[in-house]
C-alpha cells in the first residue's frame, strides 16, 4: 500500500514563514546600501528684464439707491446702455476692447433686521494696447465714473519678454554650470534635470485716492496716462553630473 505523506508540522511552517520574512527584510537593506551618486550639484541661474507696460484695465462704475428695486434697475441699465454705446463706436479687438461687469440689487435691512429700501451697481470693464484711445474715451463716458485703474503686460508682449530671459537664464545656468565642473576639478558635465520658472509682474492697480481723482475729470477731459514698467525674470534650477 502507497502511504500518504506526512503533513507538514507546525514547526516547519513557521520556520518557513520566518525565513521567508527574513529574505523580505534583507533586500530592501541590500538596496539601501547603494552608494550616492558622485559629483552631482545643484544649481539655479536667473535672468531678469525691465519691459514697459502696454496693457490698461480701466473699471467703471455708478450705484443707486431707492425705496424700490424696479426703478433702481431700469436707472443703472441706462446708465450702462448709455457707457456701453458711447464704448462700442471705438471699439476694436486687442486694441479697445468692450464688456459689461458685475451687475448687482439688493436689499438694505436697518440694525433690526428690516429692510430699509434698496441698492445697485453695475461696472464696465475697457481695456487693451491704445492707452491714448482708452483714456479719450472714458472722458467722454458721463454716466459710469472710474473706479479701478491697472497697467499690466498683454500676453504677446509678456511672451516676448519670457522668450528674451529664458535665453539668457539658460546661458547663465551652463556658463555657472561649467565654471564648477573646472573648479572642482571636472573637464566636463551632463544636465541631469532642470526646471524652469517665471515670475512675470501681477497687474498693478493705482493707489485708491488717485483713482477717485480720476473719477472727478470732467466729461472731456483724457484718463491721465501713467503704465510705467514690469520686471520679468525667468529661474532655472536643477542638478548636473559632473565628469572626469
Amino acid at each position: 500500500m502507497s502511504q500518504i505523506p506526512a503533513a507538514p508540522s507546525a514547526r516547519g511552517i513557521v520556520a518557513s514563514g520566518l525565513a521567508v520574512v527574513a529574505l523580505a527584510l534583507a533586500m530592501p537593506a541590500q538596496a539601501d546600501q547603494t552608494p550616492p551618486p558622485q559629483g552631482v550639484v545643484n544649481l539655479s541661474a536667473s535672468a531678469s528684464t525691465e519691459v514697459a507696460k502696454d496693457w490698461i484695465s480701466v473699471t467703471l462704475s455708478t450705484q443707486r439707491e431707492g425705496s424700490e428695486a424696479g426703478p433702481i434697475q431700469s436707472a443703472l441699465k441706462q446708465a450702462l446702455d448709455a457707457a456701453l454705446q458711447e464704448a462700442r463706436r471705438v471699439a476694436k479687438p486687442g486694441q479697445v476692447e468692450v464688456q459689461a461687469g458685475n451687475f448687482s440689487l439688493s436689499p438694505r435691512y436697518t440694525s433690526k433686521g428690516q429692510t430699509n429700501g434698496w441698492q445697485g451697481r453695475t461696472e464696465m470693464t475697457i481695456e487693451g494696447r491704445d492707452m491714448a484711445a482708452i483714456a479719450q474715451l472714458t472722458g467722454r463716458i458721463s454716466s459710469l465714473s472710474i473706479s479701478r485703474v491697472a497697467y499690466s503686460l498683454s500676453r504677446e508682449q509678456r511672451e516676448k519678454a519670457e522668450a528674451d530671459v529664458t535665453a539668457q537664464a539658460v546661458g547663465n545656468y551652463r556658463q555657472r554650470a561649467d565654471k564648477l565642473a573646472k573648479l572642482f576639478g571636472y573637464s566636463s558635465y551632463v544636465i541631469r534635470e532642470v526646471n524652469l520658472s517665471s515670475n512675470g509682474p501681477p497687474r498693478e492697480y493705482l493707489p485708491q485716492m488717485r483713482v477717485r481723482a480720476m473719477g472727478a475729470q470732467a466729461a472731456d477731459e483724457a484718463l491721465p496716462v501713467e503704465a510705467g514698467t514690469a520686471e520679468v525674470t525667468m529661474t532655472v534650477n536643477g542638478s548636473v553630473q559632473l565628469l572626469k
